[in-house]
């Protein structure tokens, strides 16, 4: 066992001179190598922590640019419930409902003065509300969304209130697309739009308004 790994000790004795040998006979040429290794693994650094600095350069545009065109939105949402505010009670008094009342930003809260919804325009008689949601483009989602704010107020009246008002639901949209139109008449909900100065209400003929 002894001389067997003698021998080994040996072997590896002289393949590591070799190795040495080797080094030294083109030091120059192995120096190159190990320079030309560095160099090329400090321009891969290099590189990485350019595409480091690009990638953080571009997610601040992305952010900023997420929350101009979020403020934005807000914007266009703004100005339509300005433009549809004015007229909003002639249209629906034109149906014969009789709203003396117009409110703006209204503000559910609970018992612990969280808020629960907003509403964006409450037109209220002595019989009638209609909550009314504004949007520069109506969306699929806001269909559910405003169900679920309608059972909300309801919940709400019949807490605080001996009030029994029909409460009822209006979409408003300065652009409106023609299937969530359909789709929101379907749910019960009036539907209007915004055509230069001018209120359009659709009311198809058969058309009944969802109570809630």
């Amino acid at each position: 066992m002894s001389t067997t790994t003698d021998n080994l000790s040996d072997s590896n004795d002289l393949t590591f001179e070799k190795v040495l040998q080797l080094i030294r006979e083109n030091s120059k040429e192995v120096r190159e190598i190990f320079a030309e290794t560095d160099r090329r693994m400090q321009e891969t650094d290099r590189r990485i922590q350019e595409t480091d600095r690009q990638m953080q350069k571009t997610d601040k545009q992305i952010k900023r640019l997420g929350k101009q065109f979020g403020d934005l939105s807000n914007r266009f949402g703004e100005l339509a419930e300005h433009l549809v505010a004015p007229g909003i009670a002639r249209v629906f008094n034109e149906l014969g409902y009789h709203f003396y009342q117009v409110s703006s930003d209204i503000e559910i809260k609970d018992d612990n003065n969280k808020t629960l919804i907003e509403i964006d325009l409450l037109l209220d008689n002595d019989e009638t509300m209609v909550a009314v949601e504004v949007k520069s483009k109506p969306k699929e989602k806001d269909i559910p969304h405003h169900i679920n704010r309608l059972r909300i107020l309801r919940e709400h009246i019949q807490k605080h209130t001996k009030e029994n008002k029909k409460i009822i639901g209006a979409i408003a949209g300065a652009i409106f697309d023609k299937e969530i139109k359909a789709n929101a008449i379907e749910a019960g909900f009036y539907t209007i739009t915004q055509s230069g100065d001018t209120l359009k209400l659709d009311v198809p003929a058969d058309f009944q308004p969802r109570l809630f």
